[in-house]
C-alpha cells in the first residue's frame, strides 16, 4: 500500500511540475511579440490646405503611400492631418514631400505646381488658406 501511495504522489508531482513549466512557456515573450515592441512609432500632426471630401482622399492616399505610414487622417476642417509612422522606416520630411507631390501645400513644403494644375476645380484651393486649426 505505501508503495501504492509514494506511485501516485510521484505520478501527481511530476504531472503538476509538467502543467506548471507549460504555464510558464505561454507567458514568456516570444521573439516576435520583442520585436513588435522595438518598433519606433511616431505621431505627428500637420497643416495640410485642401478643401473637399475628395482632397481627403488624395491627402490621405499621398501620405499612405510612404513607406512606413500605417495611418494617416486629414480633417477637413481643420485643414490638419494626423499621421502615424515608423520612424526607422521613414520621418515627417517624407510625408510632407509625398502630400506636396500630390498637389497640397503642407506646412513645410509647397505643392508641386503641375500636381496642383491637374486637381480638379473644386479642390484647387486658396494658396494663403489657414492650415492646422484647433476646433
Amino acid at each position: 500500500m505505501k508503495k501504492l501511495i509514494l506511485s501516485v504522489s510521484v505520478i501527481a508531482a511530476i504531472v503538476f511540475t509538467s502543467c506548471k513549466n507549460e504555464a510558464k512557456k505561454d507567458n514568456e515573450p516570444t521573439a516576435k511579440t520583442e520585436q513588435i515592441k522595438d518598433v519606433a512609432m511616431a505621431n505627428i500632426s500637420f497643416g495640410v490646405r485642401g478643401n473637399c471630401e475628395m482632397c481627403k482622399s488624395t491627402i490621405e492616399k499621398a501620405a499612405n503611400s510612404v513607406e512606413g505610414v500605417s495611418k494617416a487622417v486629414w480633417d477637413v476642417d481643420a485643414k490638419k492631418i494626423d499621421v502615424s509612422f515608423d520612424d526607422t522606416k521613414t520621418n515627417e520630411m517624407a510625408i510632407h514631400n509625398a502630400i506636396a507631390g500630390s498637389g497640397y501645400d503642407t506646412e513645410k513644403m509647397s505643392a508641386n505646381p503641375e500636381a496642383y494644375s491637374e486637381l480638379p476645380s473644386c479642390c484647387q484651393y486658396d494658396h494663403e488658406m489657414a492650415m492646422n486649426q484647433t476646433k
